[in-house]
This record gives structure tokens, C-alpha cells and sequence, in this order.
């Protein structure tokens, strides 16, 4: 195949760690151009990403906040994949440019209004548009999706009682009373703290309140809190309807800090935007850290044919890696990997139109090159 090129938008963490992991493992051939709305971010991650790489090299352009400029014009005529690291409310912007230019598209946001509008802009599409497909959303529900597979072919049955999804990017230490540090975008933990999750509870598809069931969970021994918070779930929900009595996706916390985050939801002034006012207020108190862990866990859970109740669970922990000469926090690796995975799928298959979590060949996905680098493999 011959060398691509990739256009990522946005040279935050994310992009840049993008933009470093395909530098650094050499499984897609490719050019590199870095985007930002300001050009010394851009060229900052330019270098950042040139400094590591072994194998494929960056340039770096301005991108404008809004509307198209020549410059972002001729850079799109030249690119062969989007690589979406923007905020989603940018999504259906970027999706647009991907469909009027004829290139491949990739995004990473769990925001649900702006993925129905890519879904719109996707269909009928000449490239193919991979939705949510960075951690959570994205890694995890292909996992859930292959435990699913895996458990109904095992245990012979076509439907199960319980998939439970769970993620967290979670600081080493967690101080009292919030007993939690940032590791990823303020507004991002905000929004979905704040918005409606999406479940199934017996096999009805439903709109539920986030941060309305926290529990008590053990995982390799210790104890963590876990609630739900919307749009990790992608669309399994819709994908697994009728095959699965009860579907969740929940966020993991140390325990201590969703009694503190309600009550600072609780306080919201009847004037002001919760969102709003939640990410101030933990702006304002929780400090943001570098030492990061991610941890997946995902469950399958019914009983097989001869009615013995069985389950299949997978545990994952990621810590800060070198890529290249450089060291990258676990939630930019567990983020930026699946999306470069889903950058390899593109180009090298012929995907056209949205393609969601539930359509991805899972050990395509999860043990692609990329993403097995990060997570480790998964056994069939």
C-alpha cells in the first residue's frame, strides 16, 4: 500500500499522541499533518511528534475555529483520512469536510447529538466514517461486543441476561473529600456526569439519569465506585436489542468521589448551565496530574444451555508508556491507539458510510497492531 496521509485536527494530548504512535509503529505508512486553530500548538506537536519518530514524520497548519481557509482547503485535497481530536461539538464540521473532500473519517467523542448528525452527513458516502472509536466510547465497547460473541457461541444460547461495561482513568492518588485528580479533558467529565446515560433494562432501551446507581466494585482485589455517565455505552444498546435483558456502561471512580460530584450537581444555582457549573466548580478543587492508570473491565453474564449461570470477564490495566523517546499517559494511549487502529481499518479495507462499534470486526480491532501494543492481546 502506498504512504497516506493522515490529517489530525486538534494538537492536544490526544492528537499529538496520535500523531506520535503512528510516527513510532511502523504498521501504517503514512504522512502526518498536525492541525490546530493556533499555529504555535500546532507546530509544538509538530516537533513534539518529529523529536520521537522512527518511522513516519509530521508538518504542522492553522486551522480556523470555524469556516474553511486556503490553506486548510489545499491541506485536505492532498489528505486521505480525518483523525477527529476536536471537541464533539466540532464533529459535524469535520465529518462534513471528510464527505465534501471524499476522505475517511475517525472521531473520538461520546457527545450523542453530534454523532446522529455524523451519522446523517455519512450515509451514503463514497469513505467510511468510524464513530467513537477512542476508549470509552470506542475500546471498550468492541470488547463487550467480542465477550457477547464469544459467551453465545461458547455456551450455545442467543441471548444473555447482563453486559456490564466499565471504565476508568483514574489518577494514582486520590485525596479526600473528592478523591479524584484529572487525567483528561475538565468538560469531558463534566458533560458526562451530567447528561443522560443510555441503558437496556429488560431488554428496553432506555434514557436513565447519570450518576443515579453507585456501587461497590472489586476488581483484581481492590475496591473501586462505579456509576453511570452517558455515552459509553455507543451503540450497543440499539445493536444487542432483544439479545440482552440488561446493558449498562459505567464509569469507575475511587470510592468517596460521586458522593462529593452529586452534591456539587445538587447546589447548581437555578440560573446557571449544570455543566457549566459543575466544571468550574472541579476546576476549582480537583488538580489535574500526569501519573495516570486506565482501567476497562467488561462482563458477559447468563446461563448457558444446561441452565448453569455462567460469566465471561475481562480486566485490563494500563500505566504511562515510552513510545518513541517519549512518555505517554495511559489515558492518551488507550485513546489515541484505537483511533489510529480504526485509521489502518480505513485505509486498507473499503469501509463506506458510518460504521459503528457493534459493526467492527472485534479481533480485527483488538488485536490490530496498534491497539495490541496498548492493551495487550485478546484471546479468541
Amino acid at each position: 500500500m502506498k504512504s497516506k496521509k493522515v490529517f489530525i485536527a486538534g494538537a492536544g494530548g490526544i492528537g499529538q499522541a496520535a500523531g506520535l504512535i503512528l510516527a513510532n509503529f511502523p504498521y501504517l505508512d503514512c504522512e502526518i499533518v498536525l492541525a490546530d486553530r493556533y499555529l504555535s500548538s500546532a507546530q509544538q506537536a509538530k516537533d513534539f511528534v518529529n523529536d520521537g519518530a522512527s518511522f513516519n514524520v509530521a508538518s504542522a497548519i492553522e486551522m480556523p475555529s470555524d469556516g474553511m481557509s486556503e490553506i486548510l482547503k489545499s491541506s485536505l485535497s492532498e489528505c486521505d483520512i480525518i483523525l477527529d481530536c476536536l471537541p464533539g461539538s466540532q464533529a459535524p464540521r469535520l465529518a462534513t469536510y471528510a464527505k465534501d473532500f471524499g476522505l475517511h473519517y475517525a472521531n473520538l467523542t461520546e457527545y450523542v447529538k453530534e454523532t446522529e448528525d455524523v451519522i446523517n452527513i455519512a450515509n451514503n458516502a463514497n469513505t467510511g466514517f468510524i464513530l467513537q472509536t477512542g476508549l470509552a466510547p470506542g475500546y471498550i465497547n468492541v470488547l463487550a461486543m467480542h465477550l457477547f460473541n464469544k459467551f453465545t457461541a461458547s455456551y450455545g444460547v442467543e441471548k444473555v441476561d447482563e453486559i456490564n461495561m466499565k471504565v476508568g482513568a483514574l489518577s494514582k492518588h486520590a485525596r479526600s473529600p473528592f478523591f479524584y485528580a484529572y487525567t483528561w479533558s475538565p468538560i469531558g467529565v463534566a458533560t458526562e456526569y451530567v447528561k443522560d446515560a443510555y441503558v437496556v433494562e429488560d431488554y428496553q432501551t432506555k434514557s436513565i439519569p447519570s450518576l443515579s446507581n453507585t456501587e461497590t466494585i472489586l476488581i483484581d482485589g481492590i475496591q473501586y465506585e462505579d456509576d453511570f455517565t452517558s455515552g459509553g455505552a455507543a451503540d450497543l444498546p440499539q445493536a444487542l436489542e432483544g439479545k440482552v435483558r440488561n446493558l449498562n456502561y459505567k464509569t469507575i471512580r475511587f470510592p468517596g468521589h460521586y458522593g462529593w460530584a452529586k452534591n456539587i450537581i445538587n447546589e447548581t444555582p437555578a440560573d446557571a448551565d449544570p455543566v457549566d457549573f459543575l466544571d468550574n466548580t472541579m476546576r476549582d478543587n480537583i488538580p489535574s496530574v500526569e501519573d495516570d492508570m486506565v482501567l476497562v473491565y467488561a462482563s458477559v453474564k447468563a446461563k448457558d444451555n444446561n441452565k448453569v449461570l455462567r460469566a465471561i470477564e475481562k480486566s485490563i490495566k494500563v500505566y504511562p508508556s515510552q513510545v518513541g523517546n517519549k512518555t505517554l499517559r495511559a489515558i492518551q494511549t488507550t485513546t489515541a491507539a484505537p483511533l489510529c487502529e480504526a485509521a489502518r481499518l480505513l485505509l486498507e479495507d473499503n469501509y463506506k458510510g458510518p460504521v459503528l462499534q457493534s459493526q467492527l470486526d472485534s479481533m480485527s480491532f483488538l488485536n490490530g497492531p496498534f491497539v495490541k501494543e496498548i492493551y495487550g492481546e485478546i484471546e479468541s
